[in-house]
């Protein structure tokens, strides 16, 4: 009997806080990190600043977790785990190997930067499940990892490039809106489903393909995350109208933090706007495969309620794919071409920073 080789997957998501108790440690995590709070400071006053904020936040943003329902914590720590499990379910079932897929959190626990997690290589793979690339999330993640055992870790045959601009994701995505829309989904694998009513046309909806805003300063610097978001959007329109759609759909950003000028339009502007003229409005949240604070709260409570407030004939929240299955199917078909497909530096064409001792750097900068 052959023995199957063994493999390890781990699954980065950015995180959250899966306590009340760590909500100030999660904002600490993520504002200290200088992808994500980005500002032209001396790095000893930007850190102090970050702490300052995070401190000052934290009974904010606490009060934001404690109306989802879930004990004033954040569902995504959970909710990525659900992934993992049926993640390692399927490659088990459609590979070679033995595998073991885990997770780890950008910011909170489980904590990346822990020694528990190795070194990216061919049976250690990383999979960011950020659909697009930009220096706030995949950069910020392959820095941490470049930070942690001194080497980019693209090229290492470790990395599961993103994957927003693939057809094959935009196909997924299409079938997973209309089967939302004919009441196809498992509602049981949800949180806080919305139902959409039987009967209802979906192919004269607006589509409202909300994607969480970056600050302008980091399109400046050549993040290239504006362009990937509207070629997804672009992508997944194509199908839709190959199946009939032929309603109106909208790019919008959310989650803006500070004065600093962020993308637009924000979400809240193209949802007042369609609400005043009587729509139908259904959002998307493009940049999130899981459901937590922004898509469960922001989008279904927040945006809901404006909408409602300012004539909207109708409001639904599309979920995260959570463990869809065509989704989690398409994950473990990505895992297993791991990275074999890159060949220059991405971080460099996407992000516009190329990090030291890239493989790909010189190739990439000629």
């Amino acid at each position: 009997m052959k023995i199957k080789k063994n493999k390890i997957l781990t699954l980065v998501n950015l995180g959250g806080p899966r306590s009340v108790s760590e909500i100030e440690v999660f904002l600490s995590d993520l504002f200290l990190d200088p992808f994500v709070f980005d500002l032209p400071l001396p790095e000893f006053l930007r850190q102090k600043l970050a702490k300052f904020i995070a401190k000052k936040r934290a009974p904010k943003v606490a009060k934001k977790y404690e109306s989802m329902g879930f004990g004033g914590a954040s569902p995504l720590v959970s909710e990525t785990e659900k992934q993992a499990k049926v993640l390692q379910s399927t490659l088990n079932l459609n590979s070679e190997f033995k595998w073991k897929v885990q997770i780890a959190m950008a910011c909170g626990y489980p904590n990346i930067r822990d020694s528990k997690f190795s070194k990216p290589s061919p049976n250690e793979i990383y999979l960011p499940l950020y659909p697009q690339f930009s220096r706030s999330t995949v950069l910020s993640t392959y820095n941490i990892l470049y930070n942690k055992f001194g080497e980019c870790p693209i090229g290492s045959g470790g990395i599961v490039p993103n994957f927003g601009n693939d057809p094959k994701y935009w196909k997924l995505y299409a079938d997973f809106l209309i089967e939302y829309f004919l009441g196809k989904l498992n509602e049981k694998q949800f949180l806080h489903y919305d139902i959409y009513p039987k009967g209802k046309d979906w192919r004269e909806m607006n589509l409202v393909f909300s994607a969480h805003g970056i600050p302008m300063r980091l399109v400046k610097k050549g993040d290239k995350y504006l362009e990937e978001v509207a070629s997804n959007v672009k992508g997944i329109i194509a199908q839709l109208k190959s199946q009939g759609f032929k309603g109106s759909f909208y790019i919008s950003f959310q989650s803006k933090v500070g004065p600093a000028k962020w993308t637009e339009p924000n979400t809240i502007q193209v949802i007042e706007n369609l609400a005043k003229q009587k729509k139908d409005i259904a959002v998307i949240p493009i940049s999130f495969v899981s459901d937590h604070l922004e898509t469960l709260e922001e989008i279904g409570e927040e945006f809901r309620e404006i909408a409602i407030g300012n004539g909207a004939n109708s409001f639904y929240r599309i979920p995260a794919f959570g463990v869809y299955p065509k989704f989690i199917e398409y994950l473990a078909g990505i895992v297993l071409e791991a990275d074999k497909k890159v060949t220059s530096c991405v971080c460099l064409e996407l992000g516009g920073q190329s990090l030291d001792q890239c493989r790909f750097k010189n190739r990439a900068n000629s």
